[in-house]
């Protein structure tokens, strides 16, 4: 099951399930490739992505960001937003990897975080709206 984070008329984030912080953002028309996007809309999938990526690293502080869309399983346009530690079960090794420990991480909470992202889409659409 996923977790809804965020929704409008164009993206959609939802929460991996998953012992890291994980986001997917996905675009709400289902494109297959990413070149298919239209290029506005394109635009604001990466805008979408630099307010997440920016909110994981000052909340969770984790060592790296990893980013992801092989869209092989789930044929369709969406990004994959991770907070990665080198004490993860999977570090250095992509989340789809081989799992090297056992990791209890202590992190902040989760649905504070998912506040923050809301918080941030919905006032860099409000500015975007602004300058149209």
């Amino acid at each position: 099951m996923h977790h809804l984070i965020y929704e409008d008329n164009e993206i959609y984030l939802e929460k991996e399930e998953s012992e890291i912080p994980w986001i997917k953002i996905f675009t709400k028309e289902p494109y297959k490739e990413l070149g298919d996007v239209p290029k506005e809309l394109r635009s604001r999938l990466w805008e979408t992505y630099d307010i997440v990526e920016r909110e994981m690293k000052q909340y969770y502080k984790p060592k790296k960001i990893n980013m992801a869309s092989f869209a092989n399983m789930l044929p369709r346009v969406h990004i994959h937003v991770m907070a990665r530690y080198e004490n993860d079960s999977y570090f250095p090794n992509p989340m789809w990897g081989e799992k090297l420990r056992d990791a209890a991480l202590n992190l902040p909470d989760e649905k504070e975080f998912h506040k923050k992202i809301f918080t941030a889409l919905i006032k860099s659409n409000q500015q975007s709206h602004r300058s149209c």
